[in-house]
């Protein structure tokens, strides 16, 4: 059987006390009472009632202090504020001091009932919630693990056959088999990619991927993505440029190996989506307290139904008829997080058939994080 909700009574008036535990027992409580905050507050530290009724207005420690108090010692206890004085000021100050009601006096025994009932169903589905996200944490801990072990252990193994296999050193190959497993091969690293791009995901909502913060020059990353992109680039017919690039460093405070993540997607994006011979450029300043990186394409842009849906995860915009897409759908969600997760912003614009900018906005050190975009525009 369940245990009997416990209330905490807290009034210099001992009628008041007698009163409300003679209705609150009636009711299935268990009802303690203190005749100041001090002693009430001492019965807060050693049981940890469910409930606390509290006087607004008493000698020695008053009721905002005793709400305060309750609510850096268990911010799960529930507190209803009583009072003779009732005004609206002090039921707007009870209720930012943490109080679930405010309950003027004198009430009935019915309007009593009815606010503990509904404060002790607050605290019930409180604890509930609390328990759910626990146990939604262990579930996600254990599929982590599962993914990362379980799965992609062995698919890394089948992936080191492959290799062996297409190398030879088993034997010689038909051009039929190793065409088979060429193919086997380009699916399995699909695979591969999907798992990564969902464990890189799990690891930003667990606060996991964005550990090492040290100051990282923005313009440096773009410098060594843009070579390293240079060859899909010409594969694509693409140009791919800074546009005035800073002299000095421009620098954030921020996790190399992921911010690098995030615009490399976007500058691999805005080459494969671009059209033959079209351009791609990278801009990056510095604007009130924030360094802004703007990528900018010639491409087929993004059509207006698409706009709202781009950093959804699994959302793919397909590069036209005919044309297949790959990946997974994770790239933009996972550069969304990481971004966020800086205290950051990224936005999009974009116009069919003309081009697609991506602006990726990082608070400078020391600077405070900026407010999410409602959405894409």
């Amino acid at each position: 059987m369940a245990a009997a909700p416990y209330v905490l009574v807290v009034d210099d008036e001992e009628s008041m006390r007698d009163s409300c535990a003679q209705i609150l027992a009636k009711m299935g409580c268990r009802v303690e009472a203190a005749a100041d905050g001090e002693s009430g507050l001492r019965l807060v530290r050693e049981s940890r009632p469910d409930a606390v009724i509290v006087d607004l207005k008493m000698p020695g420690i008053g009721g905002l202090e005793v709400l305060d108090e309750v609510r850096l010692l268990d911010p799960r206890i529930v507190t209803v504020v009583i009072t003779g004085y009732a005004t609206v000021d002090a039921a707007v100050e009870a209720m930012k001091r943490g109080a679930y009601d405010f309950l003027p006096k004198p009430f009935t025994p019915d309007e009593l009932r009815l606010i503990i009932a509904r404060a002790l169903e607050r605290r019930h589905l409180a604890l509930e919630a609390e328990a759910l996200r626990r146990e939604k944490k262990l579930l996600e801990d254990n599929v982590i693990t599962l993914v990362s072990h379980q799965l992609r252990s062995p698919l890394v193994a089948v992936q080191q056959y492959f290799e062996v296999l297409l190398a030879g050193m088993a034997g010689p190959l038909e051009e039929k088999p190793r065409e088979m497993i060429q193919r086997a091969g380009e699916r399995l690293a699909g695979l591969m990619g999907l798992i990564n791009d969902w464990l890189d995901l799990a690891r930003i909502d667990q606060g996991g991927l964005v550990r090492k913060l040290k100051l990282v020059d923005v313009r440096a990353v773009i410098d060594k993505l843009l070579e390293f992109l240079s060859p899909l680039s010409a594969e694509h017919g693409a140009v791919l440029a800074w546009v005035d690039r800073p002299e000095q460093p421009v620098t954030v405070l921020g996790d190399e190996a992921s911010l690098e993540q995030v615009l490399a997607n976007i500058l691999h994006n805005a080459v494969v989506y671009n059209k033959p011979g079209g351009r791609v450029e990278a801009r990056v300043g510095e604007e009130e307290g924030y360094v802004k990186v703007e990528v900018s394409d010639t491409g087929i842009g993004i059509a207006a139904e698409h706009m709202p849906f781009i950093f959804d995860q699994f959302y793919r915009v397909s590069r036209g008829e005919g044309t297949k897409t790959k990946g997974s759908g994770l790239g933009l969600a996972i550069a969304k997080k990481i971004v966020e997760a800086h205290g950051g912003r990224i936005d999009v614009s974009s116009v069919p058939g003309e081009g697609t900018v991506f602006t990726v906005r990082l608070p400078k050190a020391g600077s405070d994080p900026l407010p999410p975009a409602d959405s894409p525009g």
